[in-house]
């Protein structure tokens, strides 16, 4: 009975108009997003199909999150498996999928211990937790203050929107968390000014998404690095988008050569169920105690066995190799058209399969409305950047035909 109810509700679903889908929305749930006027009901790799039947290629994968591809069969078959056997129980007790997933990502990342939760603003709020609680163990309780960069992007969770050193995500929601401050990224010296016996934590993505693909560069990070050592504070890594071997390593921060004290993720974790996890070593992966934190679903089966399957694919189908070649390709792609247009393309920055393109005088959104159009989904991080965040399975060919359709947009426009 469960399958047939399951079936029919699909079916009724997928029968829905675009236009009574949003008539619906539109009543019933809150403008939280600028949606647009597109439905799409079923994934495939590389590839989405709207409620028209109409194909495009994903270049945006959730925004960074279907790496191992849209509906995925090993992590489908995973979920639908354990789906059968068990779907949740309470972290009270003890949870083998939880514990081996554990494993292999402490391994991984080269981390000693991990917090599960459901999302990257959750991993994130867990990292500040644990550094504001060791800051004060270690130096007293006038030790809370975390220092992060402008132009990043850490959440919306109050803490981690006061993290978040983008004035328009705050300004609706002041006053904000205390004993925040922000530094330019790639200025070592503003950093080192900003430090004091009040800092606990550094707190910094390697490669920069919602602000347009901005990269820290490896002196920067190394030298960030140096800078927590001198002043005995954490190093954050905040690994939530250009983690998961999206940039060619499981971690941004392991192709830089360099190593935090905490390391958040989500995205990809899982191929598009929800998860996150905040990932600690030495002192800091010891701070928590029973009580101190919690999430009733984090952790659970089914999304640990996602994630184990998604584990399994990247390195059975060598996904982070395969970031690092055909990202390559891309980029020189991209700029190769950046020197055959000078003066509509501005720069062409990123790693492995996370890039971005910031053009000189075109609107970024008017060149994704244009692909959309073309049946090529990307995403304009604001008016003169476009991001690139295919699933790490694309190919160089479907690489080139991006790069052709923003050419025609670019000439068109």
């Amino acid at each position: 009975m469960g399958i047939e109810m399951s079936t029919r509700s699909t079916d009724r679903i997928e029968s829905d108009s675009l236009e009574h889908v949003m008539a619906l929305d539109q009543e019933y749930v809150m403008g939280t997003y600028a949606r647009q006027p597109v439905m799409f009901v079923r994934g495939e790799g590389t590839r989405l199909w709207d409620s028209e039947g109409r194909e495009y290629l994903d270049f945006l994968s959730g925004i960074a999150v279907v790496g191992a591809g849209h509906c995925h069969p090993k992590v489908a078959d995973a979920i639908a498996e354990q789906a059968h056997q068990l779907m949740h129980v309470s972290n009270l007790y003890h949870n083998p999928l939880q514990a081996k997933l554990a494993q292999r990502l402490c391994e991984l990342a080269e981390m000693d211990k991990v917090f599960f939760c459901n999302s990257g603003a959750e991993a994130n709020e867990a990292a500040l937790k644990i550094a504001r609680k060791w800051g004060k163990q270690m130096r007293g309780a006038e030790c809370f203050e975390i220092i992060t960069f402008t132009g990043s992007f850490h959440g919306r969770t109050m803490g981690t929107v006061t993290a978040t050193a983008q004035p328009k995500y705050q300004a609706p929601f002041e006053p904000l968390v205390p004993g925040f401050h922000y530094a330019p990224l790639n200025d070592l010296e503003a950093l080192d000014e900003l430090i004091s016996e009040k800092t606990c934590a550094v707190m910094i993505e390697p490669l920069q998404g919602e602000s347009g693909v901005n990269p820290a560069t490896q002196e920067f990070l190394a030298g960030v690095r140096a800078l927590c050592d001198e002043a005995e504070v954490l190093l954050i890594l905040d690994e939530i988008q250009c983690g998961m071997g999206r940039t060619g390593h499981f971690l941004a921060s392991q192709g830089i050569g360099v190593q935090g004290d905490i390391v958040t993720m989500a995205k990809g974790i899982a191929d598009g169920f929800p998860m996150g996890a905040c990932l600690a070593r030495g002192t800091a992966a010891n701070t928590l105690v029973p009580g101190d934190h919690g999430s009733t679903f984090a952790g659970q089966p089914l999304a640990c066995a996602a994630a184990l399957a998604t584990l399994d694919v990247m390195e059975e189908e060598e996904l982070m190799e395969r970031a690092a070649e055909v990202g390559c390709h891309f980029k020189t792609r991209l700029k190769s058209l950046q020197a055959a247009l000078p003066d509509l393309i501005k720069e062409v920055r990123g790693r492995g399969l996370m890039i971005g393109m910031q053009l000189s005088t075109l609107d970024a959104k008017a060149v994704q409305r244009h692909l959309m159009d073309a049946g090529i989904v990307i995403n304009a991080t604001s008016d003169s950047v476009l991001r690139f965040v295919p699933p790490l399975v694309v190919t160089k060919e479907e690489c080139d035909r991006v790069t052709d359709a923003i050419h025609q947009a670019l000439l068109t426009l």
